[in-house]
């Protein structure tokens, strides 16, 4: 791999990942607080400016479906004259696709998009646009995300977290639902992106473009929306509970909500109970787990 302090980057030459969730449990919940078609529609003007703003940049989107993950649409491939043509194509077959691995497989209970998926695809993209050569274009990821955060998927996803950090990618949060994601939060925070829940979604793709459009060197001279506050709760390793106390195994860091004596990551056996800490703050000292 190559080193990170070798990577010579394009000040105004953008790559960026876009991962739309297209979980049909959330779209078709009261919870969504527009139609897809609509979202949809604002998302496409969206990534046409980007094309616009410059034109070396690249744009690839990836649909984050309830039971896998694609990619659907790469600008640096096909015509330009058929872009909507072909990300509409794709998406309507990943779509189908899903919808069939979801009447065969069962789900959480949560209906929680594959966002750990879909997280680490983008990752070896970018990895793999690393490794082609010695200039790149500066990445950065945009999750627009609606559904409720999947406590099952906490170790994947901060492992995802951890990964874009040392790589120095920015995972930027763009949450369409009615409810804040911890994931998504912590996500912008460790890698030094930006977190929006906006607050009037007939107007997204202004929001889009006033906040996300910008290339990385532009955002040192901008003001762009800071959060109030991080929610840097954990989940269990056990039952996949949020929590805000409890027990670490001192070997592997995995995280219990109650004593155990046995360790059923590591198969440590403890003599007495684990130390117990806030697993915020273990967050804040950027372990992997």
């Amino acid at each position: 791999m190559t080193p990170v302090s070798s990577k010579q980057y394009t000040d105004d030459v953008s790559l960026l990942m876009v991962l739309i969730d297209t979980n049909p449990l959330f779209w078709s919940s009261t919870a969504a607080p527009l139609s897809f078609s609509n979202f949809l529609s604002q998302v496409i003007s969206f990534l046409n400016s980007i094309l616009l703003l410059n034109q070396p940049n690249q744009v690839m989107v990836i649909a984050t479906g309830l039971n896998s993950c694609a990619y659907i649409y790469d600008s640096s491939s096909g015509p330009t004259n058929h872009r909507v043509e072909t990300l509409l194509q794709k998406l309507e077959e990943f779509v189908l696709k899903d919808e069939e691995l979801s009447n065969n497989d069962s789900f959480d209970g949560i209906g929680s998009s594959l966002l750990s998926g879909s997280l680490s695809m983008a990752l070896c993209y970018i990895q793999r646009v690393f490794r082609s050569g010695s200039l790149h274009p500066q990445p950065r990821i945009l999750c627009m995300h609606g559904s409720q955060d999947g406590p099952g998927q906490y170790v994947a996803i901060m492992n995802s977290i951890f990964s874009a950090q040392r790589s120095m990618v920015p995972i930027d949060s763009c949450v369409i639902g009615s409810h804040h994601s911890a994931f998504l939060q912590q996500a912008s925070y460790i890698t030094g992106g930006v977190y929006l829940k906006p607050q009037q979604l007939d107007g997204l793709f202004q929001y889009l473009t006033t906040v996300f459009a910008t290339d990385l060197h532009s955002r040192s001279f901008l003001q762009l929306p800071k959060p109030v506050g991080v929610d840097f709760r954990a989940s269990c390793f056990c039952h996949k509970n949020t929590i805000d106390m409890g027990y670490i195994c001192s070997v592997c860091l995995s995280i219990f909500c109650k004593h155990h004596k046995k360790c059923s990551t590591c198969g440590s056996v403890f003599g007495q109970p684990q130390t117990s800490i806030s697993a915020s703050n273990q967050k804040r000292k950027g372990t992997e787990y």
